[in-house]
């Protein structure tokens, strides 16, 4: 589903009323834990979390004028779906998400690949996004794409 709005804001402003408040606690509670160097942005027409041209200016090499994503927020029509590209590149951060979600939601981990689906906008584990944000810096990001980009 893509988002609706051309800005950040936009698509912050068009969330769902009964969505707004979680996601747009979810989207702050990204930003604020957002290493240095990584900036919400538009990417692939939704909500995204990226390495900006002027930091990594390759961009993505499936779309080289799209900035390189980490990471992503959506409204989908049955949840909201955090995007993480560390926990699908890293299987120890990945190993170390999954350990940790059950202490902070009761409700049993909804996941794919890299998308975590929230259903219930009163489970949100807020804490642990916050977490999981600051797991990886930006050069890390950069190393670890490049290093599954070359095999």
């Amino acid at each position: 589903m893509k988002a609706e709005g051309t800005t950040v804001e936009e698509i912050l402003l068009r969330i769902p009323a009964e969505r707004a408040a979680a996601f747009r606690k979810l989207h702050q509670t990204i930003v604020d834990h957002l290493p240095e160097g990584f900036e919400a942005a538009i990417s692939y027409g939704g909500l995204g979390y990226v390495v900006p041209h002027r930091l990594y200016p390759a961009g993505y090499h499936c779309k080289p004028t799209e900035a390189l994503p980490f990471a992503g927020l959506a409204s989908q029509k049955n949840s909201v779906n955090f995007y993480h590209m560390g926990i699908y590149s890293d299987p120890d951060l990945l190993a170390w998400f999954v350990a940790e979600y059950p202490k902070h939601c009761k409700r049993k981990l909804d996941m794919g690949k890299s998308c975590i689906r929230f259903k219930n906008m009163e489970e949100i584990p807020f804490q642990l996004i916050g977490e999981l944000m600051q797991k990886m810096s930006l050069q890390q990001w950069v190393d670890l794409y490049e290093s599954k980009l070359k095999k």
